[in-house]
Order: C-alpha cells, then sequence, then structure tokens
C-alpha cells in the first residue's frame, strides 16, 4: 500500500493488470440427421498433424481420425484437418455436416481464400466444391471444448500418415473429455481437464503392446 501512496504523491498514474476474463465453453451436439466434426491441428520441429472426431446428435463418437502430414506450420495442419474432415464427410455422403475449430484463422479462411497458403490452394478449392452438395456449417470453439481433436492431432505426431478408427480402441483415450462433452459440463477458457502428455503416452503404450 505504502508503494501505491509513493506513486501518488509523485503523480504517476498506475495501470493495473485487467482482471482475467473466464468464459464457459460448451460442446454442443449437432441437430438429428447432422454429422458434427471436431478438428485440430498440432505442430512441432520435426513433423505437423491434425485430428478429426466425429460425432452424431447423441453426442456417440462415430470416426476418429489421426493423421501426420509431415513439415509444416500449425495453421497448415488446421487447414489440413479442415479439409480432411470435409472429404470424409463427403465419401461418406454426410451431407448435413457441422465442421468446428478452435482455430479462428481457418474460419476466416472460408470466407477468404487468399489466407489459405499456396501450396495447399488446389487441395482447398477442390474441398470448396465438394460443399456445394452439402449443407455446411463452420464454427469457432475456444481450445477447452475441443480437446478430443486435440488429443487426436498430438497422437498424429507420432504416427506416420493416415490413422482412421471406428471401433472404440481410439475412444478409450479421450474417454474423459467425451463424456464432459457429451453431459454438456462447463468448461472453461484457461483450464484445460486433462494434460496432453496423458494422451500420447497411453496411445503409445497400447500401440506397443497390441
Amino acid at each position: 500500500m505504502s508503494d501505491f501512496q509513493i506513486l501518488k504523491k509523485f503523480s504517476i498514474s498506475i495501470h493495473p493488470p485487467r482482471a482475467p476474463q473466464i468464459k464457459e465453453v460448451i460442446w454442443n451436439p449437432p441437430l438429428p440427421t447432422w454429422t458434427k466434426g471436431n478438428t485440430d491441428g498440432s505442430a512441432n520441429s520435426l513433423s505437423s498433424a491434425c485430428g478429426i472426431i466425429f460425432r452424431n446428435c447423441l453426442s456417440d463418437c462415430i470416426l476418429c481420425v489421426a493423421e501426420n502430414i509431415g513439415t509444416g506450420d500449425a495453421f497448415q495442419a488446421e487447414l489440413c484437418g479442415a479439409m480432411r474432415a470435409i472429404e470424409i464427410a463427403h465419401q461418406r455422403n454426410w451431407i448435413n455436416f457441422w465442421l468446428e475449430t478452435d482455430s479462428k484463422l481457418v474460419v476466416m479462411a472460408f470466407s477468404n481464400d487468399s489466407d489459405v497458403p499456396w501450396n495447399l490452394s488446389n487441395r482447398w478449392f477442390n474441398c470448396k466444391k465438394l460443399l456445394f452438395g452439402m449443407n455446411f456449417v463452420i464454427s469457432h470453439i475456444y481450445r477447452e471444448g475441443n480437446q478430443c481433436a486435440d488429443s487426436l492431432a498430438n497422437i498424429g505426431l507420432s504416427l506416420q500418415g493416415l490413422f482412421v478408427w471406428e471401433t472404440e480402441f481410439l475412444v478409450r483415450l479421450v474417454k474423459r473429455s467425451l463424456e464432459c462433452q457429451a453431459l454438456g459440463l462447463f468448461l472453461f477458457e484457461g483450464f484445460g481437464l486433462v494434460p496432453q502428455f496423458f494422451f500420447v503416452f497411453t496411445f503409445l503404450l497400447m500401440k506397443f503392446r497390441g
């Protein structure tokens, strides 16, 4: 308190830091007949990867994807995740498709093609053509509500190429996040549920044992 009094005595203005803003983050399931895909990207000094989880209106996981896409930055990994999700939705005839990501840059890219790196532009435009025959929605969610896809992206860093799971094998790795999101439990921006290294360690352990 005495420090503040001294500053005030010399007419020095004080700019205290703003109180942190706490935002409620809730993952919402899609409407009946719709499929929702949450995507995320991850990158390190060696490679980059994307992760996707597809769920139905009952919040049931129907497909998990992890893909290592080689060298690149996190934004390219996020874009590749979005494109892979659209390609899979089109292949499986999920014509009502809701894409959700924690990257605002990816959401903006759908309205501004110039944001897409040139090396991804051909695939990007091909994916946008696929959307002509689909009912498509894209939205942003904070990373706290996107932990399942984030975990899959981190797993993808340890893989080679594309891996797709339609069984419960991988769902066990993201079980806690899945349950919280399916129950509509509140998450808060700035607070995570489970350290991500836990998912990577568990996946590698199961991989080597199996």
